[in-house]
């Protein structure tokens, strides 16, 4: 039988950061839990992504993933909020890396097809797929439903992004 690999699935912002935890067993997938981390929104940016990491680092150590995926920046019209989104995923990408948790990433297009099937899909047939495919997932959140099915896209790759590191 396949080993039970923990999966910690993170959708960066800095206004609301969703966060989603399955398991993956062989080809089989089940729900952990979800949330979102909401920094105080009246702190000063680098106490905002201080707020974040603290939050993530609880989250890792609470949970032990044995691996996490981070969606990649996508491009925006706005230079200021790209560079501040920037900012939050590299927290992101930092708080999985300091507990020695190997993270990969992936661009939103390839999550959405990995898990509605259309790269473009909306949030609301994502959260519907996610729903779908992890019977009894509580994603309270948007944010927390994209988690989710970043952790599901990393669980329907993760071999695939093995071989190729391997070769």
């Amino acid at each position: 039988m396949a080993q039970s690999v923990r999966i910690l699935g993170i959708d960066p912002g800095l206004r609301r950061t969703g966060w989603g935890l399955i398991t993956c067993q062989g080809s089989r997938v089940a729900f952990l839990a979800s949330g979102a981390i909401t920094p105080p929104a009246k702190l000063a940016l680098a106490d905002r992504l201080c707020a974040l990491a603290e939050a993530l680092d609880a989250l890792v150590a609470d949970h032990a993933p044995d691996e996490a995926a981070v969606e990649e920046t996508f491009v925006n019209a706005d230079p200021r909020s790209a560079l501040k989104l920037g900012q939050a995923r590299g927290v992101c990408l930092l708080a999985p890396a300091r507990h020695s948790v190997p993270v990969a990433e992936y661009a939103a297009n390839r999550i959405k097809k990995s898990v509605v099937g259309a790269g473009h899909a909306d949030k609301t047939q994502v959260a519907a797929m996610v729903a779908r495919l992890l019977p009894g997932s509580r994603a309270e959140t948007a944010d927390a439903a994209d988690a989710l099915a970043i952790a599901l896209c990393h669980a329907f790759h993760r071999k695939t992004a093995a071989l190729r590191a391997v070769s």
